[in-house]
């Protein structure tokens, strides 16, 4: 991933030389994706995730002591799988974890209200629950669990871990159903307050870059913390106002959408493929919000063609 600042010149550059090469516009992919399976797991899988001080005084988790990031690890499950997770709190402070869309039982809320926080040095199991969609006996429909969704500490800095939130202590979940669609590439954006990925615009801590090749199916997690409503959008693609961001029949009435309002704990996703119809180049996001965007809040998608050029790198 490269951190280069996305420019207007860039951009227009880019976006012009795909438009002068229309052999090299981006097509269907022609392979069948990869689907999720029919038959998820009837074990219980366990993962180990670290909550840990980053070097420049933020927070982030990791699958492994001093691999921390921010977001943290995206995470994955089935619908009909239970996910336990080992947190192991490395930070001078009490944290947690807490998750959205996915069933728990009250001493896996991680807050400090339900005594389920992590103290510092200290270790505690969680468990998470995927169902599938049903019937309840009073005949209404219970939806599962599949969707984009998203976790975050719950106990830094006040009872509601507003603390922890700023510093980075968070990250993306991703339950699938069967025979969803599986992605090449996963991307997560997190607008937090004004930053992306903590990263705050400035010269030097730009919002992230995504790199892709034409044809590949991207799947971006898209979630949001802080204090403001942001909206974001994403040049050149457009996606499916649902839960994959994909149709399923041609005539579905599903809006097509290249710009959705995201408030404080909201979260959605979405899948794409890179350069369809457009080519390669590089493809801005941003949030739409003008004064925003003015101040760093977007970068770049960088779909190169099946060789890995980019036009206008070395002439390409």
């Amino acid at each position: 991933m490269s951190r280069s600042r996305f420019s207007r010149r860039a951009f227009a550059g880019g976006a012009a030389a795909a438009a002068l090469t229309p052999t090299a516009l981006g097509t269907a992919a022609t392979a069948q994706p990869r689907r999720a399976p029919s038959a998820p797991s009837k074990e219980p899988r366990l993962l180990t995730l670290y909550m840990e001080a980053l070097s420049d005084g933020q927070m982030g988790y990791g699958l492994e002591p001093g691999k921390a990031t921010i977001p943290g690890p995206l995470l994955e499950m089935y619908e009909g799988e239970t996910l336990h997770i080992e947190v192991v709190n490395m930070l001078d402070v009490a944290a947690s974890l807490h998750v959205h869309g996915v069933d728990y039982e009250i001493d896996s809320d991680g807050t400090p209200m339900t005594d389920s926080a992590v103290e510092p040095g200290k270790t505690r199991l969680y468990t998470w629950k995927a169902h599938g969609p049903g019937r309840r006996d009073d005949g209404t429909v219970r939806a599962g669990s599949a969707g984009y969704w998203h976790y975050h500490d719950h106990a830094v800095g006040t009872s509601h871990g507003t603390g922890g939130i700023r510093n980075g202590l968070y990250g993306g979940l991703v339950v699938r159903r069967e025979g969803d669609p599986l992605p090449d590439r996963q991307f997560t954006i997190v607008f937090n307050d004004m930053t992306v990925n903590n990263r705050t615009g400035r010269p030097g801590d730009e919002a992230p870059d995504f790199d892709a090749r034409i044809g590949d199916r991207c799947e971006v997690v898209m979630i949001t913390h802080g204090e403001y409503y942001h909206t974001f959008h994403m040049h050149g693609h457009r996606w499916a106002d649902n839960r994959t961001g994909m149709l399923a029949d041609p005539d579905e009435t599903t809006a097509i959408i290249d710009n959705k309002i995201c408030g404080p704990g909201d979260s959605f996703g979405f899948q794409v493929l890179a350069g369809e119809l457009v080519g390669p180049g590089r493809w801005m996001y941003h949030c739409h919000v003008q004064s925003h965007a003015d101040q760093g809040m977007g970068g770049l998608l960088k779909v190169a063609d099946k060789e890995g050029n980019l036009p206008g790198d070395g002439g390409h």
